[in-house]
């Protein structure tokens, strides 16, 4: 096994070289869909054929939460000696696949994720939230024409300006509660969690995504938000003033003695926005 150690600020380009990014594959079905992002991440030494399988299984026995987008799954599982080494691997599909997700199928973007632990990753996800959330740049992504060119985008380029100049898709309604104070500090700043099968893929999406609508209101901190798993999200609900998550995840947390939101799409700050109002009433 090649081992690591990640000490600096990794980027979605760092993980995500080039070679692991494929343009209009065809796929039969949202298996063959992870299959093709799984074999990237096997051709660019990130893992090995188990690992594919076990991101297969993970949407197998926890459902579609992996599309946490209007078509975007993101494809992972938990670390394991199948990940040799933590590495990304991006699949834009020629014709939209199913994965049964109630609002947002079909899917035609599958970014895979493998890690070797539960961190080296975490400003890239927050990174890719952001690309993906921005609607010039989420738009410039769908539609560039070549491997380069998506790489270039997720490195930084500036994608071109939109035809036609509109209101920014997904940031509407984001500036924070005019004329409310934020919640009391008391003892302890607030905590939500977001919750994943996981606890390392789309949770993490969901938490800065909550974190961005966090710093345009100013409640940075009064409200802290972490991420994490099924398992122990139920141990440390009551540390929770709220639980977010996907509708899959929430029928399998069940009654955890603090509410639980369903959130559709992990990067929508319009979204967010709204679940944060409804839960401290605002």
């Amino acid at each position: 096994m090649v081992c690591e150690t990640i000490n600096h600020m990794v980027s979605v380009s760092d993980l995500l070289p080039v070679e692991a990014i494929r343009l209009d594959v065809a796929a039969e079905d949202w298996r063959a869909a992870i299959g093709a992002a799984g074999e990237l991440l096997v051709a660019t030494g990130s893992s090995t054929d188990a690992y594919t399988a076990e991101m297969i299984r993970t949407v197998v026995d926890g459902g579609p939460y992996i599309v946490v987008a209007p078509g975007f799954a993101f494809a992972h599982a938990r670390p394991s000696p199948a990940v040799l080494r933590t590495g990304m691997s991006w699949v834009r599909l020629a014709r939209p696949v199913e994965f049964g997700h109630e609002t947002n199928d079909p899917v035609d973007l599958v970014v895979a994720l493998a890690a070797t632990d539960a961190s080296a990753h975490t400003e890239a996800m927050a990174s890719l939230a952001r690309l993906l959330a921005d609607p010039d740049t989420g738009r410039a992504l769908r539609a560039a024409p070549t491997p380069a060119a998506v790489h270039a985008l997720l490195a930084g380029e500036r994608p071109p300006p939109p035809r036609e100049p509109g209101p920014a898709a997904g940031t509407a309604g984001a500036t924070g509660p005019a004329g409310e104070a934020a919640p009391a500090a008391g003892p302890a700043v607030h905590k939500i969690l977001t919750v994943c099968g996981n606890g390392l893929g789309t949770s993490l999406f969901l938490k800065n995504t909550l974190e961005q609508v966090l710093d345009r209101w100013g409640w940075s901190r009064y409200v802290t938000v972490e991420a994490t798993d099924t398992i122990s999200a139920k141990g440390k609900a009551s540390e929770a003033v709220a639980i977010l998550t996907s509708r899959e995840i929430a029928k399998a947390l069940g009654d955890v003695g603090v509410p639980v939101k369903v959130v559709d799409d992990f990067t929508s700050t319009a979204e967010a926005d709204q679940v944060l109002r409804d839960t401290y009433d605002v």
